[in-house]
This record gives structure tokens, sequence and C-alpha cells, in this order.
């Protein structure tokens, strides 16, 4: 794995590239659409991308900003955005003006203010939708929809002069349809689950799990708002998802170490579909 190219990861067609290391770095991408979900130190697979979703201003998360910009600006592209939450514009905003003043230069950038409700639109089959998380600071995560239409049952078996007669008569012939390809929480404790327990019927999730084992209890794991592997089994029968990728794990757990306690931990039935996200 090239830390600057980050680490693949694929599953039924979906291709992402990241790292996501607790208090190191955390950053994924989907190259498909153009999506940053975090930054990390803005390494360079972030710096192709057009919109960025940051969920809450860590360093491990945020740093890269002003350096994605200011590459951004060195190469002429397009003014990037960046969606965060509101409380977390104004200070970004700041500390954009000061290396303005170290630099000398005048940079260009969108800082979007989102909310729970918040719908972002990447194209017409295509949106990102927030949801609360429950951090130490204000966070939200993202979700990846797809949007469609189908006919309706009831045309299914008809024929296009039957079809195009219904739309003449101002029949709605289709069903909108949304799938939710994928899920990124950034960090936050499990209960985030319940505030929007749509996410659990996600494609893919993208999970925090920092703790793993009896080094760090539960208990800790909540002081710091984060997630443990132990709490996280006992809402498996519960997660719809073909894959929950666990992200954010610990630097204290060597990944030769920290697939040997999930061998142990995860239930066999659930073995092939909770994985370690690759980029450490």
């Amino acid at each position: 794995m090239s830390v600057q190219a980050g680490a693949p990861f694929e599953h039924q067609g979906l291709k992402f590239h990241g790292l996501s290391l607790s208090g190191i770095r955390t950053s994924l991408v989907y190259p498909e659409l153009q999506l940053a979900f975090d930054v990390a130190q803005g390494y360079p697979f972030c710096l192709p991308m057009k919109k960025f979703f940051i969920t809450h201003g860590h360093l491990d998360h945020s740093a890269g900003i002003p350096y994605i910009i200011s590459q951004k600006a060195m190469h002429s592209e397009p003014t990037p955005d960046f969606y965060m939450p509101a409380s977390f514009v104004e200070p970004m905003t700041e500390i954009m003006r000061i290396w303005e003043k170290v630099e000398k230069h005048t940079y260009r950038f969108h800082f979007h203010p989102i909310q729970a409700n918040s719908k972002i639109e990447i194209n017409p089959a295509f949106e990102v939708r927030p949801f609360p998380t429950i951090h130490r600071v204000d966070s939200f995560g993202y979700s990846l929809i797809h949007k469609n239409k189908k006919l309706k049952k009831e045309f299914l078996q008809a024929g296009r002069e039957e079809i195009q007669r219904a739309k003449a008569q101002g029949i709605d012939v289709t069903d909108r349809a949304e799938t939710l390809l994928f899920s990124f929480t950034g960090d936050t404790e499990i209960e985030f689950l319940d505030l929007t327990p749509n996410l659990k019927k996600s494609r893919i999730l993208f999970l925090e799990a920092t703790y793993l084992d009896e080094r760090k209890p539960i208990e800790q794991a909540k002081k710091w708002g984060h997630t443990h592997l132990d709490e996280i089994i006992p809402r498996l029968k519960d997660i719809e998802s073909e894959k929950i990728v666990l992200i954010h794990v610990s630097s204290r757990y060597p990944t030769s170490q920290a697939l040997e306690i999930l061998r142990s931990k995860i239930p066999k039935e659930d073995q092939e579909r909770v994985v370690l996200f690759p980029g450490r």
C-alpha cells in the first residue's frame, strides 16, 4: 500500500481509496464521482476530488483543507466545495484568512454549512445526505444515495404504446427508488444508529471501531466519543449492510493483531461481512 495513493477497497463495483488510523489520519475517496469524505493531511489521492465532505474539525480528519485549497489554486482548478458542520465554517474561514496573510495570496473556496436534513445533489442520479453522529465536537456522517426510476408493477407487462397513452393522460408510470450505496460515519459513538435507523440498510457501512479489546473498555470509548467493537457485535443482527468496513482502529492494534481479534470476536456468520479497512 502506498500512503500517497491510499489503499484500494472494492465491493460490488464500488471502488474507494483511503486511509484511516485513529488520531493519525482519516480520508476516504470515491473517485467515480470525485467525492472525498474527510481529508486527513491532504494526501495526493484527495487532490483530484471536487467535493469534500468533512465529518468534524479534528486535525486527523481535516488538517488537509488549506493544502487542498492551495493546490487547487496552484493548478488553476475550479473552486473546491467543502461541506462541514455549521459550527466549523467560521473558524475554518479564519484559518484560511491567516494562511492568506502568511502566503500573501487570496484563496477561493466554498465552505458550506450542513444540517441533518441537507441534501447535496451530485448529479441527477446521485446525492449526498448528512446524518448526525455523536462525538466530542459537532459531527456528521455522510451517505451516498443513488436515485432512479422504475416502471410501476402494473406497467411491467405493458407495451410501449400503452405506456405512452398513460403518460399522455397524465398518469405517472414510474416509481422513484433510492438505494443507499454507502455511509461513512467519521468519529462517533454507536448510538448514531438509533438517530438514523435507515443507515442500517447501507450496502456498505464504513463504521468507526477505535477500540477492539479490554485494553480500552467501552467506558473509555464513550469518554472520547468513539465506538468499541464490543458495542458493534450485539448490533450486527440489525445491520443489513452487505459489508461493514471498520475504520479508525487505534494504532495500538497492529494490523495482524487487529485481524486476529476480529476473527476471535466476530460471529462466524458475519466474519466475511465485517472487514478491517485495508488502509491504515
